[in-house]
Order: structure tokens, then sequence, then C-alpha cells
């Protein structure tokens, strides 16, 4: 007996010399990882083991206990038993095991005496015993079919060679056999209704026990010349029979054996009984899982546009439960003026109304960037739309808007994930971008006012968009999951594809069980504007982050537009214009920066409110701190003026760049 301490924050397991004792394992051989003990663990009973331990962590079980057989350094097996009790924090999160390991092969030898059992019926019991509990953990037919191709498979079933096949559009498709050079030639398709023993099984749905070689021989004259030579004595072949119909039938081959007793008999039916549902599960499964898949990845977009200025790289990975349908998505909408909308977001629920959920969620979410809303326009009005859908649902989501031509992304976040910036030379941070409500809970409680963060991607910069099940994972916070990806997208590869197919990959091995999409763009350098380059912005009244954003959104449109000279004055002007809307109008601003092509290139700077008194030009005075606002916008700009607008008014001003302009006087 010995002991064991499992860090699950850490991953480690430390084990006391005894407990390696138990696994025949030297100390210099063991380096504190619980899967190198995966080398002395059967393969079936390792993910018994590990499912066990799994609901144990998920359901709030404080202990667990279990048998299963490990294989000593000499091949021969050992029964033994463990039990664990599982320590949680004060939120309930499983962090720590201690636990015992002991040899128990004595105790069961005891125990089946006791059950005046004799050792060949006992081994018999086993067979069934070990390879239901085994099947029990199969999902797939591959699973299947690789538990009966083990290495040690013929082994449990004390049988010299196996055949199973199933049946397909009347025709019997072999799946497995074993040893390697059991298969006969010919027979990897046969109909049912030709002269072999699994044909037979199928058309009769009885049992079929060959006691002898001369009932081989006899009983099949076409199969018989072609295995007479691997020493077979006896053979039994089982309809695999689920809901009263045939799916396909399972062959043992002896070659020590001589005739069936009758407890044997109805041990191997039973055998096959459980082999036979646990295939029918497990095309179940399978069928449901495409069906599941197909319907998400129908609600995806089926390709991604391309986008001058941008590499783009998308990826949906499904939930690993079967049936389960995910609402997880992700957009890329092309927009005017060299811009791109990104969206990555998540319906609440894993069913098939979350994924009808997504669905127009999408749909609407396109159709409000496609409108010209401003970030937190599309956000706000998706939030409504939700909550009028008069679903139980939310959804969390974040849509980034990026101009490629200047760089600027203006982010906007509904209760959802933040993202993260890789930088070009791979390094990789957290983005703290401040959020709202999810949507449709924003609408609920009247608090659709979504801040706008907004920030430069450099060239070679990628923006990371993610759902949680990507860093997620049983045992571990969120915050754990975020430092997780950090150091992933860092040590990941440069290459946008690889990035996310690394990504993908990953989920399965840290254990993640959820829907993940992912969404990564990156901003290329060699990228110049077309013709009529646009951006767009609102600005709240009493919201100095929406106008912090505005300059900065002017100052880097400035930059990449070729204008670097004249971006003081452009961003004064603007700041100017912006200021006088705030305060002299009742309701916030919409700012425009367009640049013109003509013999001259010229950006145009537009304010407009919802008032449609005009602007005028009046003198400060002498100790005047106002009114020097339109001065400054004449003296500065090339040309101003108002426009009236239907409900209000646009006041703009044009500056000439590129040639450099020299002094103005």
């Amino acid at each position: 007996m010995g002991g064991f301490d499992w860090d699950l924050t850490t991953g480690t397991m430390t084990m006391d010399e005894g407990a390696l004792t138990v696994f025949d394992m030297r100390p210099d051989e063991y380096d504190d990882d619980p899967a190198t003990l995966g080398a002395r663990v059967l393969p079936d009973e390792g993910r018994r083991l590990d499912t066990l331990v799994t609901h144990a962590l998920k359901d709030g079980s404080d202990r667990y206990g279990a048998y299963f057989r490990i294989r000593r350094r000499d091949g021969s097996q050992r029964w033994t038993h463990t039990q664990g009790i599982i320590h949680r924090d004060e939120t309930g999160r499983p962090r720590r095991i201690l636990g015992i390991i002991r040899d128990a092969s004595e105790e069961l030898t005891e125990s089946a005496a006791r059950l005046g059992l004799d050792e060949g019926r006992r081994k018999r019991t086993s067979v069934v015993e070990s390879t239901t509990a085994a099947l029990a953990h199969a999902r797939t037919v591959t699973d299947v079919i690789d538990l009966l191709n083990d290495s040690h498979g013929l082994e449990y079933f004390g049988a010299t060679s196996l055949v199973m096949g199933l049946l397909e559009s009347g025709r019997i498709h072999l799946v497995a056999e074993g040893p390697v050079g059991a298969f006969v030639p010919g027979t990897r398709f046969t109909r049912v209704d030709e002269p072999y023993p699994m044909g037979e099984v199928i058309r009769t749905l009885a049992p079929r026990f060959i006691d002898s070689p001369e009932d081989f021989a006899r009983s099949y004259p076409l199969l018989w010349p072609h295995i007479s030579g691997l020493g077979i004595t006896s053979a039994a072949y089982l309809p695999l029979i689920a809901q009263a119909r045939p799916i396909g039938a399972l062959g043992l081959l002896y070659s020590d054996k001589t005739g069936f007793s009758a407890d044997e008999r109805n041990l191997l039916v039973a055998l096959g009984s459980s082999i036979a549902q646990s295939l029918q599960r497990a095309m179940l499964y399978e069928q449901e899982h495409d069906l599941a898949e197909g319907l998400q990845q129908a609600m995806l977009p089926r390709r991604i546009p391309d986008v001058p200025g941008a590499h783009i790289a998308v990826r949906y990975r499904s939930a690993r439960l079967g049936r389960d349908i995910g609402g997880d998505w992700y957009d890329v909408i092309p927009l005017p003026g060299g811009r791109v909308g990104t969206v990555i977001g998540d319906v609440q629920g894993h069913d098939t109304h979350a994924a009808a959920v997504m669905g127009q969620l999408r749909i609407v979410l396109r159709a409000y960037a496609a409108e010209g809303h401003n970030p937190a326009t599309v956000m706000a009005r998706a939030s409504v739309f939700l909550h009028e859908l008069d679903t139980e649902r939310f959804a969390t989501c974040t849509y980034a808007e990026a101009d490629l031509s200047t760089g600027v992304v203006q982010l906007v976040r509904a209760g959802h994930v933040n993202p993260l910036i890789q930088d070009a030379d791979g390094g990789c941070r957290k983005l703290a971008v401040e959020g709202g409500l999810p949507l449709g809970l924003s609408a609920e409680f009247g608090r659709l006012d979504y801040p706008v963060t907004a920030l430069e991607l450099d060239p070679g910069q990628t923006l990371v968009l993610y759902t949680d099940g990507l860093v997620e994972a049983p045992g571990s916070d969120l915050d754990e999951g975020m430092h997780w990806l950090a150091s992933l997208v860092r040590r990941g590869p440069r290459d946008l594809q690889q990035l996310a197919d690394h990504l993908c990959d990953s989920v399965d091995e840290r254990g993640g069980d959820d829907d993940v999409a992912i969404l990564l763009l990156r901003r290329e350098g060699a990228y110049f504007p077309r013709p009529g380059g646009r951006l767009q912005q609102h600005v709240g009244q009493s919201d100095p982050e929406a106008l912090s954003s505005a300059r900065h959104m002017i100052r880097a449109a400035v930059k990449a537009w070729g204008g670097g000279d004249r971006s003081d004055e452009i961003e004064l002007v603007a700041d100017e214009l912006i200021t006088n809307a705030l305060m002299h109008t009742d309701g916030g601003a919409i700012v425009t920066l367009r640049m013109l092509e003509g013999p001259e290139r010229r950006l145009r700077v537009e304010v407009e409110d919802r008032s449609s008194a005009l602007p005028r030009r009046r003198e400060a005075g002498d100790a005047g701190v106002s009114g020097r606002g339109l001065l400054l916008v004449d003296q500065i700009s090339d040309v101003w003026g108002v426009e009236s607008r239907g409900s209000g008014k646009c006041v703009w001003c044009e500056f000439g760049v590129n040639p450099v302009y020299t002094d103005r006087t």
C-alpha cells in the first residue's frame, strides 16, 4: 500500500515509495506526471478510471474508489484498488486529491473463492465483465473496433483469433480481425446468403457453436481450407442484435479447446449482446454527432471573404458530446471604405434552440453593421432584437470594426471574454476591453449603452477573438485559462492557419468539453486605402471615453492617410467641432472622416448633430474664454461650411494633404 498527493492546479501527482511499488515502478522512472503511470494501466481500465475521477470532480463528490488492473514489468497482471479524497476550495472547485493505492489481487482471489467459483468460470465471467466495462466508454464504432483489435483483446476472450462484421445494405463488411494474418482473402465483403458462418447467424438470429475441426470442415467447406492452417479446434459465431434487428456478427476461434459447456455458451451470448448494444450506441452517437455538426456548420459562414490588408483564420470545434449543438459563432463582414467587421459570440445553451437563436443573431448583426451603424449601436440593436424574440436565452458577443488602412480598431464587448493581441514578434497579452451586459439582458434591464474601446493594430499584429470554451477547463478558473491561452499563442506557429489549428487541437489536450469558435485577424503591412476611405464614430454627451476614442481615430487616420504634417491642425479643428456640438446641442455627435480623391488629395472632417440652429462666429473679447471656436476653424482649415441634414446639420471642413504644406501665413 502507498499514498499519493495530486495537485489539480499544477497537474503534478506525488507518489510515495509504497505506491510506486504497487505499480512496479522505480522512483527514477516516475516524474510526478500522472500520464507516466499510463504505461502500467491496461488501456480499457485507464479509460474507465479517468471517467470515474472526472465524474467525481464534476458532480461535487468528496471521494471516490475503484478497482482496476495494471500490467507489471514482467507482463503479468495485478488487480489494484485506489481511494481518493477530493479537497475543494470555498467556491467548490476541486484543488487537490489525497489518496491511497494498494495491491488487491489477494483480496479478489479470496472473494472469488468464497463465492465458490472455479478458476475457469471466474475467467470466463471476467471476460464479459471486463469487456462490458471497457465498451461502456466506447463512443464511436472505431472505439469498439479498436477495443476488439487491441493487442490484449484476444487475451480477454481466451480466443486464438477474432473476426467481426457489420451489416451494410445486405452485405457483411468485415471491420475487425485478429491477430494479423488471420484474414481470409475475399471475405472483406460477403453477402448474407453466402455459405459463411457470419451470414448464417445473421439470417437465423441464433448463435452457432462449432465444437470440432470436423464440424467446421463439414459445415463450411468454402471457409475451412483457408483457416485450417491456423490450428482451429472450435469456434463461436454470435449474431449482434440490437432492438430485435441484426447489425452484424462476431466470431471467436479457439485452438486449445473442443466443445462449449452450457455455462460458456450463456456467457458468450451475453458477450455478444453487450457488444451489440455498444455498437448500436456508437452508431447513434455518430449519426447524432454528424447531424449536430452539420447543422452548426450550415449556420456558420460558408466562406470567409478576402479582406485587403488583412489575413483572417477562423475555426469551429464542436463539443465532445454527440447530441450537443452549440450556440458559438463567428462572422466576417466586409464594410465600405476598406473596413471590416468581425464578430465572435456564444448563445446560452447547447441545443437546437441555441443554434436557431445563433443563426438569427448572426444575420441581424451582419445587417446592422452593413447599414453603417457604429459598433455601439450595432450591439445595442442586436440586444433589443434578442430581447424581442421572447426567448429565455442571452448571448455574449464581441464586435470589432477595423479600418485596415489606418489600423484603427473599435471594439464593443457584451459580456464576452476579453480578446488577446499578438504582437509582430510573437508576444501575446490580454486586451482589456470595457464591456456591457450580454445581448438580451442589456435590453431587459435598460442598459443599452455599450462603451467603445479604440486601439491601433500595427502591421503584423493579430487580434485574437474566441469563445470561452477555449479557456475553460475542469479544475481551473478563467484567469488561469487566459494565461494558458496567451502562453499557447506565444509558443504557437507564426502561420495564422497553423496557429488556429494549434489552438483547436490544444483544447482536447487540456480537457475542454465545450464548443469553441476562434477568429484571428492579422493586419498586413503593404496595404494602401482605396479612394474614398471613410471612418465614422458616434460621440455621446457626457461620455469622455467616446471623445477620447474619436480623437484616437482621427490621429490614426491622418497618420495612415498621409497627412502627418497636418495631424495637429486636423485634430485641433475636429476636437473644436465635436466640443461645440456636445456643448450647444441636446444630443451627441457623429464624427466622419473622408479622404476625397481628385487633382489634390483632401481630408474632410464632418461633425453631425441633431440641432437645426446654425453656428455663428462671434468675438470672444479680451477676457473671454470661449467664442474663438469658429474663428479657429476658419483660420486653420482650408475651407469649411455648414449643411442642413434633415433633423439636424453637419459642420464640415477640409484640409489638403500630401504634398506637404509650408508656412500658411
